[in-house]
């Protein structure tokens, strides 16, 4: 159970900062209010401060490396949810842990995929490289984009390459 509890911290804060500045965002930053705050006003209220915060660093993109300012901000939430986990008993984490789940497939949802700023990739001997979004099948939700994405390059029969977005 400790693995899953900390793969879902490191989901929600992905999908903290994925849903920045999107449509999604109001409502998830409801969401994370009262998750972390557990219905005490003033900790959801020092949370929504925080998520604002958060969503005016990555808005504004003023140190220059956006790249970096995103993994920031992942681990920022990541941390905040293995906080509040850590302090929950079971019923609690297993509480607090499907309303995760809640939010990262909200986010999915709302927000998709996304890859920025990604660097090549090549693929060889039949193998497939990918350098921004690539979806198979129907599990995959939401609008798919990508931005700034690498070089990807097929070398050899059977070899596969995509460079933006395809879907299957």
């Amino acid at each position: 159970m400790l693995d899953e509890l900390a793969a879902l911290a490191v989901a929600g804060g992905g999908a903290v900062v994925q849903a920045a500045g999107t449509d999604a965002w109001h409502s998830v930053r409801q969401l994370v209010a009262g998750l972390i705050g557990r219905g005490d006003t003033a900790d959801e209220e020092a949370e929504l401060r925080r998520l604002e915060r958060t969503a005016m660093v990555l808005g504004s993109g003023a140190n220059g490396d956006r790249g970096a300012e995103r993994m920031r901000q992942e681990t920022l939430w990541q941390g905040r949810f293995e906080v509040l986990l850590e302090g929950l008993d079971a019923s609690g984490q297993e509480r607090a842990a499907e309303q995760l789940r809640e939010l990262t497939a909200y986010v999915a949802a709302c927000v998709g995929d996304t890859a920025e700023r990604t660097g090549s990739a090549t693929a060889r001997a039949g193998g497939t490289a990918v350098s921004g979004v690539r979806r198979v099948g129907t599990a995959a939700v939401g609008p798919a984009r990508a931005a700034d994405t690498g070089d990807a390059e097929a070398d050899g029969p059977g070899s596969t390459a995509v460079s933006g977005v395809e879907i299957q």
